[in-house]
């Protein structure tokens, strides 16, 4: 299923210095079939950007959210989601070093990622190997970079450790045991019984979500407690996830998907996460509690910002260059399938992430 072109495109010859470029809109809060596609002419690159050719972007939790109008922070409607993405720079405006014209990158954009083409500040990017494929990138970028700074900035994981890792099965949750398991480290992992033979393929110990004896079957497999946990639910989940600490423990709460499905805003979900982690915190028993967020310093301390997004997406590529973990990929769908793409990644059924890839990269 296609999503439907914008009445209002202009379709009308432009200059030689813009570029045509197909985007998808989010125009309000609307079911996944409302999502509209529109050609929008982009002039050259300003002073200190660059314009990148789109090979692939994803679907993740935020977008999803974002469709619903919940997503904190989230822009007016209409906007264009993506909140990441991989290209080639095609052209650099003044002020960018001409070197980095076909050169092959990765952004994390927060929105503006589901387009052939899009205008971003130069400094933003991550060069990539250009041999990598880059729907495989894709889903590292965002991800990777998350679950990289989770295990070793947050819980600092150490190998011989154990860790639970909720809804593993996710894009985040492979990330994070594929890059455990290379750290080595045990990882117990709770997913629906349809991912479970792929998950032991990644070394995972996996436990249906649904055991109404969960807690005791992970007391089983760590009887001491776990060293940490990496919780994407939040919520009560936060609790529950505390009490299966190790002493010492650490918990890293980063998402609040268990509110997906409430009605209006995600800030008093996400403001309650806040305090629940908080207050687990400053308990003196020695474990510790974070909420995670990506985005942290980036408006404060922007150069330290993008230096450790470089860093930690740099680890994250050298292990998918090495072979030594892959890119679980849903599946890879054009841009104007986003809404049958949309709807898989909302389904809960798949395993990894979903990848759109932009029409002229289709053939790659």
């Amino acid at each position: 299923m296609n999503a439907s072109m914008d009445d209002t495109t202009d379709q009308a010859a432009e200059p030689a210095d813009t570029v045509l470029a197909t985007e998808v809109v989010l125009p309000g809060v609307v079911d996944a079939d409302g999502l509209v596609l529109r050609s929008r002419a982009l002039a050259a690159p300003a002073r200190g950007q660059v314009l990148v050719e789109v090979s692939a972007s994803g679907i993740s939790f935020a977008e999803q959210a974002m469709r619903r109008g919940v997503y904190p922070g989230q822009p007016k409607f209409p906007f264009v989601p993506g909140y990441d993405l991989v290209g080639k720079v095609i052209a650099a405006g003044d002020g960018v070093d001409r070197g980095l014209v076909g050169q092959s990158v990765a952004a994390m954009t927060k929105t503006g990622g589901w387009a052939s083409h899009v205008l971003l500040p130069a400094a933003d990017l991550v060069p990539i190997p250009a041999e990598l494929d880059p729907a495989a990138v894709e889903t590292f970028v965002v991800n990777g970079v998350t679950a990289w700074q989770m295990l070793h900035h947050k819980a600092r994981v150490r190998p011989g450790q154990t860790i639970l890792v909720t809804g593993v099965g996710g894009a985040v949750g492979t990330t994070i045991a594929q890059l455990a398991a290379h750290h080595g480290v045990r990882v117990i992992g709770t997913a629906g019984p349809r991912h479970h033979a792929a998950l032991q393929d990644l070394g995972v110990i996996p436990i249906d979500y649904n055991d109404p004896h969960l807690s005791g079957r992970i007391r089983e497999l760590a009887p001491a407690g776990v060293d940490a946990v990496f919780d994407h639910l939040g919520g009560d989940s936060v609790v529950q996830s505390w009490k299966m600490l190790a002493p010492g423990g650490t918990l890293v709460s980063y998402a609040i998907a268990a509110a997906m499905n409430d009605e209006g805003s995600l800030w008093p979900a996400f403001l309650g996460n806040l305090a629940r982690v908080f207050a687990r915190h400053l308990l003196p028993n020695g474990k510790k509690a974070y909420f995670y967020d990506l985005w942290a310093g980036h408006l404060l301390r922007p150069a330290a910002f993008r230096a450790r997004v470089q860093n930690d997406l740099g680890e994250v590529l050298g292990l998918l260059e090495s072979g030594a973990i892959s890119a679980k990929i849903a599946a890879r769908m054009p841009l104007d399938q986003v809404i049958d793409a949309m709807k898989l990644a909302e389904s809960r059924t798949a395993f990894g992430k979903v990848v759109l890839i932009p029409q002229h990269h289709e053939e790659h």
